[in-house]
């Protein structure tokens, strides 16, 4: 009988992987080497190199997004994080699987024009002139328009009292298509600087794309029975109602929504990652959105419908490429992009919003049934067995006894490595 994709060695994931997917032996050489670069492009790509610095790369598995199967990558360290999503994924396909879309691929580029003794005036200015000013912003970079992007809108804002006075900001909308878009956009800005000085009499200071990508929105939403929640002694209907009482607590509580927004970006950064996209910017817009409100709540929703299913659902601002940076640099995220088989960014940020959202289920489960450390400490006991310096042949049974005893510690792994290999510390 064919063993799951968990139980087997990596060798035999590796020829799994070749078997269901279009993969080249190319592309499966780069997850053999280890992180997949090598010294000389790493070189390239930033400064003062003395190395490279490997994370595990997994594959979660069972994602149905939009009706398409997808085995998605997965850079991260922290054990569960891959089984927990893998295995909210199989719940959501028995039940149809994800839906997603993208709003657009619209990023905000920002000037700060200060010195105005009448900022209104200026700003009304600006907008006067809005089509030339984008006319001329499109002519400065005519090549992102080939691919059906370019600039798309000029709006402006006042902040009336700031610790240095008022200041005019305007807004440069963008639509990068592919792209991440911030070397576009901030080259826009840099050309636009001087032309809205000019217009206005003020001094432009920043010129600078914003990670609030309120304009690039991803969202998933999922619909799981009832009766497929039920798993050992808890009932459908118990898991789906801890499920909702524990999301409501986040939504209600910035404490606790820090630690449950954290859980959806375990899931999130793990792809961005994979595809060497800017975790950090991801990062930087989905906490920035969700205090939109002026508090700071749950990136997720979850909720009864009127037959008694579990409904959630998740939209956060995904700023992604896929095309030029480190994404088109990075051997391993080339082969990462290629196995998900995203065509466009769109897909990309797709399949990226359902992973946080089944991660965040997972979570939820986890803590409004059995708690969040059964799953989580058996995995981790593996590590502190590693930890310990058990040999990696060792460290499963070294885990299997720690979990046996529930005292997974260190301390007690040296013990049984000590018994083990017949010297026992004093």
């Amino acid at each position: 009988m064919t063993r799951k994709f968990y139980q087997q060695s990596l060798t035999e994931r590796l020829e799994t992987l070749a078997s269901n997917s279009n993969l080249s032996p190319e592309d499966l050489r780069a997850y053999q080497k280890e992180g997949g670069l090598d010294l000389e492009t790493a070189n390239a790509m930033v400064e003062n190199v003395v190395g490279l610095y490997s994370l595990p790369l997994g594959i979660a598995q069972n994602f149905l997004v939009n009706g398409r199967d997808v085995l998605v990558p997965m850079v991260i360290e922290e054990p569960s994080v891959i089984a927990g999503v893998s295995f909210m994924a199989k719940l959501a396909k028995a039940n149809g699987g994800f839906q997603a879309a993208m709003t657009s691929q619209e990023m905000i580029g920002q000037l700060q024009v200060l010195d105005l003794p009448d900022p209104q005036a200026a700003a009304e200015k600006v907008l006067v002139h809005k089509n030339e000013l984008l006319q001329a912003v499109a002519n400065f970079h005519p090549s992102i328009q080939k691919y059906g992007g370019g600039p798309r809108d000029l709006q402006t804002r006042i902040l009336p009292e700031t610790e240095v006075g008022p200041m005019l900001i305007i807004h440069l909308i963008v639509d990068v298509q592919d792209a991440m878009g911030a070397n576009i956009i901030n080259s826009m800005l840099e050309y636009l600087a001087p032309i809205i000085e000019e217009l206005t009499g003020g001094r432009v200071h920043l010129r600078i794309l914003s990670n609030l990508a309120d304009r690039r929105l991803a969202w998933a939403s999922v619909r799981i029975a009832c009766q497929d929640l039920a798993f050992d002694d808890y009932s459908g209907q118990q898991v789906r109602e801890g499920i909702i009482e524990a999301w409501a607590f986040a939504e209600a509580d910035p404490y606790r929504a820090a630690t449950h927004n954290k859980g959806v970006m375990n899931g999130i950064d793990a792809v961005v990652l994979a595809t060497a996209n800017d975790w950090r910017a991801v990062e930087a817009g989905a906490h920035a959105y969700a205090a939109r409100s002026g508090k700071y709540r749950s990136l997720t929703r979850w909720t009864k419908a009127e037959n008694g299913d579990l409904l959630g659902s998740i939209k956060l601002p995904m700023a992604l490429g896929i095309v030029g940076g480190a994404t088109k640099v990075h051997p391993t995220a080339k082969a990462n992009l290629k196995l998900m088989g995203v065509q466009s960014v769109s897909e990309l940020g797709e399949i990226i919003a359902a992973v946080g959202l089944a991660q965040n289920l997972a979570a939820l489960r986890a803590l409004a049934t059995e708690g969040i450390q059964k799953g989580h400490m058996s995995l981790h006991a593996r590590q502190v067995a590693l930890s310990a310096g058990a040999k990696p042949e060792q460290a499963d049974a070294v885990a299997a006894q720690l979990v046996a005893e529930n005292n997974i510690k260190i301390a007690r792994a040296l013990e049984i490595l000590a018994q083990w290999n017949g010297t026992i510390n004093a």
